[in-house]
């Protein structure tokens, strides 16, 4: 039956590699299994029987199914079958006599599922192989302890028989492991014992008594305690402890009397030989339990040893993040309540001893203690609370935080216990309240363990408020006893929480209105009843000093106001009715107001504004005083608001100021420290630090706002000298001489601020210019020369003076005039003329527009080569000039000096780019820019090879400025034209990436950039960016998108090498941007310049799809690189036809590179252009179709599965010519479905798609091929249908149905169909809508083979690519049709789902493997 058959599948399929089709394979048969129990265990059961050889991981799948099944079905299971089974799980765990955890447990299992129902017929099977004289399998003793746990009153009638035929054994056992079993067994067996001791009333047999198994259990205790806890074995050590705990209930009260002495000592010992303790502990504690309910003697003389230990044990440090140390802990206290009951006075003076201890994990261990009994055994601790009050004394004084934490929560535990009550509870009061005024910590604690002073003081918050809250019996201590810890400064930090707690007990009070509530302050010294303390003071006025800074002392402003409400008939009659109406408004003022710290810094300015205006030496000198005095040093943004005060007064009050200042170093406030005793460190440490940090603040805000005549006198005497004493000593020698340097160099900038020629005041200006001219003349007067030399500083001069004859200040104008003129004579002297030699172009200087003369006159002077560079650097400097007029004047200069001299001077160039890229990151004057763009023109013209080198070896990515110079160059569009041919040559020729190894942890290479090509791909994108490059961009457009092309699929995957600038010219190459870096793409480069490539041609036909597609950003993405190549070639096909002969002409020989990448990209441009019919109206389609076939042998997979798809694309695009390359076109195909260099099935999917764009063409071709060739593309694309990609199993389906059309009449194609059907009906949910749509296709054109009439039509009708399917209610119909026409369509379903347990999709192993489970 199919039903078998179906089941035979899924246990074939139960060792399935994933996990979750491994699951729901066992969920299918256990749905089988609740149907048909015998049926499915007789299967399973024989399957195991059948295959003996089948691997561990199998068996064990199957064996957990056939605990399922019994689990779940065992009252439907007959009693033959329960027997089988039994024999089957029990020859499973024992076949192997080694031991097999995972198999044997999963057996074990079964026996213990079975057992919880049949324990007779399993005990029957069990104590077969449970021999006396023979050590049974190791599964075997585990299966009885697991069976005395899940059935306890099954087990334990007979577990005296068991115990007897295990005692022998015991001492034959030499292996650890059976050891460690038994133990683990005898544990179990007593445990189920106890239990059902426990509930006698629930047990079939209610005579069972504890003596029954005494005499078996302290046999076994005998050979565990002296014999095996001896063991080297950690884990077989702790195994033993454990059951010797569980045994000691059951042995007779003489026998665990004669043994505590030793066993007791012998437990404590395993603490030293074992890391893990709570199992000792645990089992200490069963010992304990069962020797104090018998009322053991021995035990006390065993009390010492055993508290020690403990103590020990309560004293290590609990890790909350490792639960066994959690245990133990809780365990060790539990061992305490066990001696407590017994030995309650030995008890607590051990523990009060201990806390005498100073030592910290002591002390925190015995509070642990306390508290927990204090707690746990109240009746017992009743007549101790005056010792635990007296000895509670000591801890209070501890200084560690740890200890302080412990007692806080021994005294909450007190608190709900009436200790608080009684005399000396109100230290334990006041501890707390302490607590709660704790300060900060100043310095984190670099262990993490410890507990800071907020942590603490918020812990004593809490615990205040809860004594308020939840401790009734305490409202009559706490009232009035808190409000004495008002006043008290020591105090002030908990007034907050004391407020709080108060305003509770107060309004408790007063809603119950007893009579305690109200107080009378002005009765002398008011006893807060029987604890002597007085309240003498009211503390109203407190609190109103309180709400007047309302945002100190952790902003206790609110509290008091509310707590002044809440006694205001405490207060005065007449104040009730006012402060109930006024303080509530308060309160919401308060609630508006800033931060204390922030209303401070505010108002500590505002003085220091006011001390600014003030004429009274001495009232400034008293306020500074006040101010430094009053001032919370502690607090960050107060110090600053008071040195801000302080330098602002300064700015009228210096001398004053600096000598308040200084007073205050050394005033007693920074002694506090010094001296033999301030070696003991206190928190006065902390608040001279900041005292002088406040001081070194002051001196820094006096240097800021001090007068600038007045400060250079004073800053090394009463400035910086005051500051260094102030500085640590490890710092002093390093920041004094940073503050010497800092204010010298404010000196220097301050004197000479900038260079007077190029001032930005015309008086400075006119003053250097004018003085230059007098000095020129001086030096003009007084030159004797008596050698001919050169006048080396001409070029400098010059270039320095000349802009400034454009100056807009007329006089400067004029006497840069003079200085040029007087330079020129100068010269002259030089060259050897006598003084009183007249140059007529000199003279013409002062009557010629001095500008054109200017311009006309420095090129054709004979300037050597030297003054001639000189003169260039210097008019580069001029072109950042503060005046426009002038640095216009500079580049005009410069460019007319470049024009008639540059020719000669090809070896500066380089140094002239740099300055002029320098510059360019200074000049926001437009026309200056565009003038230095003329200047690298002029140089590229007379300097192409230089030029273009030169900027190449610029730093990547190129900034602004070096994109500015680049576009410069495309402003001609000859020379652009020049550069872009020379680029293209060398783009085609040059090694777009060399292959590293990464690491030599990680396999495999990585492509790596060349410099060199990236550089030049950046500098076309520039280029083309200039509007004025569109001639020459249309002039070499094929080779600038072939070449470009060919780069992009060069660049796809490729990363910037690490050391990309390393042969950039540029000196500071290394300071490039690193976020720049960051976003530099090798690959976008390209994709951009071919996008401005296609813009500047002005194909924005061809740019609007591609941008709607977003087919830039798939050109870039490795995965997605050949989509994007695909929708421009299609773009490129709709919009710029006529281009493309020309572009595939120069893309052509890129097929045959030796780079896999252009092979890749130029083949997936060519494939999508066969899909359009303009190849053949251009006639390039023979050139195309030749190339692709040449390409399907490409050692490249990729390359060879563009190439299958360019071929089925030409019977889309040029459908005419199918006939023509008929032959080879279902060769091809043919080949790229047997493909075995195909891991992805990549090639195989555009075969099968080709092949189904082929037949759906009606043309003579398809008669040519014989129904064998047909056939075999049918087996191959069944083979398909089982993939993981969406595509190939789309693709299959389709062509399965195209197939179908030509096929139908072959008895073989029919069984294809049929055994295909099922797989289909899957598919038909499959998650892709895509494969859905070809499932229906494809079931609708083989309908007429399947042979039903019904279900033709109900395919016809039903199945439409976009029409819905309601597939639950489509599968049930369908399988009426089935079910009536014919018993052998179940054998094909079922074979069809046993197909698709081999799917490598896990989901649809998943899915079949749920269809079988409902198939019966």
């Amino acid at each position: 039956r199919s039903e078998s058959y179906v089941t035979l599948a899924l246990l074939d399929a139960a060792n399935d590699r994933d996990p979750v089709v491994q699951e729901q394979v066992r969920k299918s048969i256990l749905t089988l299994g609740n149907q048909q129990p015998d049926k499915v265990l007789s299967m399973c059961q024989d399957y195991l029987l059948k295959h003996p050889k089948l691997v561990v991981g199998h068996r064990v799948v199957i064996l957990q199914t056939i605990e399922l099944v019994v689990k779940s079905r065992i009252d439907d299971i007959s009693y033959p079958k329960i027997k089988s089974v039994i024999q089957l799980a029990s020859d499973e765990m024992t076949k192997s006599k080694e031991v097999v955890p995972e198999w044997q447990q999963a057996a074990s299992n079964i026996l213990v599922a079975v057992g919880n129902k049949y324990i007779n017929d399993i005990m029957e099977e069990i104590l077969g192989k449970f021999q006396p004289g023979v050590l049974p399998h190791f599964f075997v003793v585990q299966t009885l302890a697991n069976l005395s746990d899940s059935n306890v009153y099954g087990m334990v009638p007979f577990l005296n028989a068991i115990m007897g035929t295990m005692l022998p054994m015991l001492g034959m056992t030499k292996q650890d492991n059976m050891k460690w079993v038994f133990s683990s067994a005898l544990c179990r067996f007593s445990e189920s014992i106890l239990e059902y001791l426990a509930n006698l009333d629930k047990a079939p047999d209610p005579t069972v008594r504890k003596d029954t198994f005494s005499s078996e259990i302290y046999s076994a205790y005998d050979i565990l305690f002296n014999s095996w806890i001896q063991s080297r074995e950690s884990k077989l050590r702790l195994t033993v402890a454990e059951a010797l705990g569980s045994m000691s209930h059951l042995m007779a009260h003489d026998k665990l009397e004669e043994q505590l002495p030793k066993l007791l000592p012998t437990i404590l010992g395993l603490y030293k030989k074992n890391s893990e303790h709570y199992i000792i502990t645990k089992s200490l504690c069963q010992v304990l339990e069962a020797s104090v309910n018998m009322g053991s003697r021995v035990l006390e003389t065993q009390i010492d040893g055993l508290l020690l230990a403990l103590h020990q044990q309560i004293c290590s440090p609990v890790d909350f993040s490792n639960p066994p140390t959690v245990k133990n802990h809780n365990e060790v206290l539990r061992c305490f309540t066990i001696l407590a009951n017994t030995f309650p006075d030995r008890l607590m003076v051990f523990v009060l001893q201990r806390l005498e201890n100073s030592n910290e994990r002591n002390r925190m261990g015995s509070l642990a203690v306390l508290r927990h009994l204090i707690n746990s055994s109240t009746s017992i601790m009743e007549t101790k609370k005056l010792l635990i009050l007296a000895s509670i004394r000591q801890p209070l004084a501890d200084h560690s935080n740890k200890v302080k934490k412990r007692v806080v929560q021994v005294i909450s535990a007190m608190a709900h216990h009436g200790y608080l009550e009684l005399e000396g509870g109100d230290l334990l009061v006041r501890f707390i309240i302490q607590h709660c005024a704790l300060p900060d910590t100043y310095h984190r604690p670099p262990d993490p363990e410890e507990v800071t002073n907020e942590a603490l003081r918020s812990m004593c918050d809490n615990t205040l408020h809860l004594f308020t809250t939840t401790v009734g019996r305490l409202t009559d201590v706490l009232w009035p006893m808190l409000l004495c810890y008002l006043t008290p400064n020591q105090y002030a930090s908990a007034t907050t929480p004391l407020c709080k707690s108060l305003i509770l007990l107060a309004n408790k009070k007063r809603a119950a209105q007893e009579a305690s509530f109200i107080i009378n302050f002005n009765a002398q010294g008011v006893d807060t009843h029987t604890y002597g303390h007085d309240v003498t003071d009211e503390p109203s006025p407190r609190l109103r000093v309180n709400a007047a800074f309302p945002f100190r002392c952790r902003g206790h402003g609110a509290p008091s106001l509310s707590l002044l409400n809440a006694l205001s008939p405490n207060i005065h009659p007449k104040a009730e009715p006012l402060w109930e109406n006024e303080i509530p408004k308060l309160l919401s003022y308060l609630e508006g107001l800033f931060k204390y710290t922030t209303v401070m810094y505010f108002l500590y300015r505002c003085i220091g504004v006011i001390l600014q205006q003030c004429y009274n030496k001495e009232l400034v000198r008293k306020q500074l005083q006040e101010i430094l005095i009053s001032t919370r040093h502690n607090d960050a943004i107060e110090r600053t608001g008071v040195a801000m005060g302080i330098g602002l007064c300064a700015s009228s009050h210096l001398n004053g100021t600096l000598e308040k200042l200084e007073e205050f170093g050394k005033s007693d406030a920074f002694r506090k420290a010094s001296g033999i005793f301030g070696l003991l460190k206190d928190k006065n440490d902390v608040d001279v630090e900041k005292m002088k940090s406040t001081l070194i603040l002051c001196y820094g805000y006096v240097a800021l706002h001090a007068p600038e005549d007045q400060l250079l006198t004073r800053i090394d005497s009463d400035i910086l000298q005051n500051i260094s004493k102030n500085f640590n000593t490890k710092v002093k020698h390093i920041v004094t001489p940073l503050y010497i340097l800092w204010f010298k160099s404010i000196i220097v900038v301050q004197k000479y601020s900038s260079y007077w020629l190029s001032s930005g005041q015309d008086h400075e200006r006119e003053r250097a210019v004018k003085t230059t001219a007098e000095l020129l003349q001086f030096y003009l007067d007084n030159l004797s020369v008596k050698n001919l030399v050169t006048f080396h500083n001409l070029g400098a001069l010059v270039g320095r003076l000349s802009p400034r004859c454009t100056d807009p200040n007329p006089e400067v104008r004029r006497a840069a005039i003079d200085c040029i003129y007087r330079l020129m004579y100068i010269q002259l002297r030089y060259e050897g003329f006598s003084l009183d030699y007249k140059d007529d172009s000199v003279e013409g200087l002062l009557d010629v527009p001095v500008f054109l003369k200017l311009t006309l006159f420095l090129p054709l002077h004979s300037l050597c080569l030297q003054q001639l560079s000189t003169l260039l650097f210097m008019l580069f400097d001029g072109l950042v000039d503060s005046q426009s007029n002038c640095s216009r004047a500079s580049s005009v200069i410069l460019n007319t000096l470049l024009k008639n001299r540059g020719a000669g001077l090809q070896d500066l160039v380089p140094e002239m780019l740099e300055v002029l890229h320098n510059r360019l990151q200074v000049i926001g004057e437009e026309q200056v820019k565009v003038a230095i763009g003329q200047s690298i023109l002029i140089l590229a013209t007379q300097h192409l090879q230089t030029v273009v080198n030169t900027l190449v070896a610029y730093p990547l990515p190129y900034d602004s400025w070096s994109c500015e110079m680049w576009m410069a160059l495309g402003a001609d569009s000859t020379l652009a034209l020049q550069i872009m041919e020379m680029i293209i040559e060398k783009l085609n020729v040059m090694v777009p990436y060399v292959d590293k190894k990464e690491s030599m942890l990680r396999p495999g290479l990585t492509k790596v950039a060349t410099s060199q090509p990236l550089a030049m791909t950046c500098a076309l994108r520039e280029m083309m960016l200039n509007g004025q490059s569109a001639d020459a961009v249309a002039y070499v457009f094929p080779k600038l998108f072939s070449s470009l092309l060919v780069r992009l699929g060069s660049s796809v995957g490729v990363q910037l090498p690490k050391d990309l600038n390393s042969n950039s010219i540029i000196s500071d190459c290394k300071t490039t941007n690193k976020m720049n870096v960051i976003n530099f793409d090798v690959c976008g480069v390209a994709v951009e310049a071919l996008r401005i490539l296609l813009g500047r041609a002005q194909l924005d036909a061809v740019m609007k799809p591609l941008d709607q597609e977003g087919a830039w950003d798939k050109m870039k993405d490795p995965q997605q690189h050949t989509t994007g190549v695909t929708l421009l070639s299609r773009a490129m096909a709709k919009h710029a036809g006529p281009r493309l002969p020309a572009i595939v002409e120069g893309l052509c020989p890129s097929l045959c590179n030796i780079y896999e990448c252009q092979r890749i990209t130029v083949t997936a441009f060519f494939s999508e252009l066969l899909n359009h019919h303009v190849v053949t109206e251009l006639m390039i389609l023979d050139m195309l179709m030749n190339n692709m076939m040449e390409r399907i042998t490409d050692t490249c997979g990729t390359v060879r599965m563009l190439a299958v798809r360019g071929l089925g694309n030409i019977a889309v695009g040029s459908p005419e010519k199918v006939n023509k390359y008929a032959k080879e076109l279902l060769a091809a195909m043919s080949s790229g479905m047997e493909e075995k260099d195909d891991p992805g099935k990549l090639i195989t999917l555009e075969a099968m798609s080709g092949m189904s764009k082929i037949l759906l063409l009606e043309n003579s071709v398809l008669a040519s091929m014989g129904f064998l060739l047909l056939y075999g593309f049918t087996q191959r694309s069944i083979v398909m249908f089982c993939q993981e990609n969406d595509e190939i199993r789309c693709a299959s389906i389709m062509l399965l149905g195209n197939l179908s059309k030509f096929g139908s009449g072959e008895p073989v194609f029919k069984d294809q169909i049929h055994n295909v059907l099922v797989s289909l009906l899957l598919h038909l949910s499959d998650p892709n809508p895509q494969v859905v749509k070809a499932c229906k296709y494809s079931m609708r054109i083989c309908a007429p083979i399947v042979g039903s009439e019904q279900i033709s039509a109900m395919f016809q009708n039903h199945l439409l690519e976009e029409k819905g399917l309601h597939y639950g209610e489509f599968i049930n119909d369908l399988t009426k049709y089935l079910t009536v026409f014919s018993f052998l369509m179940s054998f094909f379903l079922s074979s069809g789902l046993v197909m698709l347990l081999q799917d490598p999709d896990p989901l649809v192993r998943v899915k079949a493997a749920e269809a079988m489970g409902h198939f019966h």
